[in-house]
Order: C-alpha cells, then sequence, then structure tokens
C-alpha cells in the first residue's frame, strides 16, 4: 500500500518557509513528486473505501491559493486536502483528510457548508428527536476518535427554535463534522492509510443518518 512520504513532508515546509513563486518554479520537480505521492495514496484509499461504502471520485486540492480577495497574497497553500464524495444522492457526507505544513495532519469529514434548506431540516429533525443523533456521538468509538462532533454555531439559537432546548446544544451548530489529528511520525506509518480508513468508517454511521434526514421531509417521506 502506498505510504506518505517523508520527501512529501519536507516540501510542505520548504515551501511555507519560502512562499513565492520563484521558489516554487525553482522546485517544480519536487513539488511534482509530492503530488504524485497524495495522488498515489488517494487511489489506494479510494479503492479501500469502494469496499466498505461507495465511492464516486477522489480530487486532491490544487496548491494555488486564491488570492483575490485575501489580505494574505501568499500564491500556495502549504498542505494537501485529499477528499472522497460518496456516490449519488441517497449517499450524503463527504471523507476528507489533510496533511500539513504545520501540525496537526487530520482525518476525518461531515458538512461544512449546508445550505439553509438542508440545515433547517437538520435542525428541524434534532428538535423533533435528538436521541439518534446523540446515541451516534456518544457510541464509545466515535468518542474515542473524534471525541465530539465539531464546527462554527450561533451563539444562542437559531431564528424559529427555543434557545431553552433540551438539544440546543446541537441545534446551534452551522457545520457539522468530526476530526481526528495525526503526528508527523503517525501519518509515515505503513499502516497510516489503514488508520484513515478506520477513521472513515466510524464516521459512516453519522453520515447514514445525515443521509436519511436530508433526503426526507419532516413526515419521513422521500424526497429523492
Amino acid at each position: 500500500m502506498p505510504t506518505i512520504k517523508k520527501s512529501t513532508l519536507s516540501f510542505l515546509r520548504k515551501l511555507q518557509k519560502n512562499n513565492h513563486k520563484d521558489w516554487m518554479h525553482a522546485n517544480k520537480p519536487i513539488y511534482q513528486a509530492a503530488r504524485a505521492n497524495l495522488k498515489e495514496f488517494m487511489v489506494a484509499l479510494e479503492t479501500r473505501m469502494n469496499e466498505v461504502d461507495v465511492i464516486e471520485r477522489h480530487s486532491l486540492s490544487r496548491i494555488n491559493r486564491d488570492i483575490r480577495f485575501s489580505k494574505d497574497k501568499t500564491p500556495y497553500k502549504d498542505y494537501f486536502w485529499g477528499n472522497l464524495t460518496r456516490f449519488g444522492h441517497n449517499r450524503r457526507g463527504g471523507y476528507g483528510f489533510s496533511i500539513e505544513a504545520s501540525l496537526p495532519h487530520q482525518v476525518g469529514g461531515g458538512f461544512w457548508g449546508p445550505n439553509k434548506e438542508d440545515l433547517y431540516r437538520i435542525r428541524q429533525e434534532i428538535a423533533t428527536d435528538s436521541s439518534r443523533i446523540r446515541a451516534i456521538l456518544d457510541e464509545p468509538k466515535f468518542k474515542a476518535t473524534f471525541g465530539s462532533l465539531q464546527g462554527d454555531a450561533v451563539k444562542t439559537a437559531p431564528r424559529g427554535f427555543d434557545k431553552n432546548h433540551a438539544a440546543i446544544d446541537l441545534i446551534r451548530f452551522k457545520q457539522f463534522y468530526a476530526l481526528k489529528t495525526f503526528s508527523d511520525e503517525e501519518i509515515l506509518q505503513a499502516d497510516f492509510i489503514d488508520k484513515v480508513v478506520d477513521c472513515f468508517e466510524t464516521l459512516r454511521p453519522f453520515f447514514d443518518y445525515m443521509t436519511e434526514v436530508l433526503t426526507t421531509d419532516a413526515n419521513g417521506e422521500s424526497i429523492l
């Protein structure tokens, strides 16, 4: 199985210190080798995940930053982000991992930017019955792997929801994701791909719950 190479980490850290076009141009072969390493890892990861889920495609982030509206004008990202998209409208959620110039490296997935209709539907379901999602988040392996649900949240309560609701801690979320962090030593090990697959499998019940919610109406009827 492909592994993350030490040279890939070395490239990212050198880029972090030399984030300009002249350096990148002079070191293009090193960048290409690092990207090829991540690409090989992603292909193998997609194959492994298709044994336990149905993956439509994988993608690897571009190294160029969009600096048009940013105060930070450094032209390149100092990380690689890989993503696996689940196949079809009846499978929601996306798996991902990052290899960073600065620790920590992260593995996980979820819903970073649900549209307002999906966000309302999720909150509506949690407000009606939070027991199912709590059972998933409180499952021992989920807690041991990810700790807790993460994401930006409103300060009090979203419009239309009671700030004193028993599930307001979950209703407040605007994003819903879980991440596990890894050290340099861990990501360079031969079994790192096994650990990534294990993290993704642990997320699967959460994705299946969200899929059911986002493909039904408030009465539980399919909208597909």
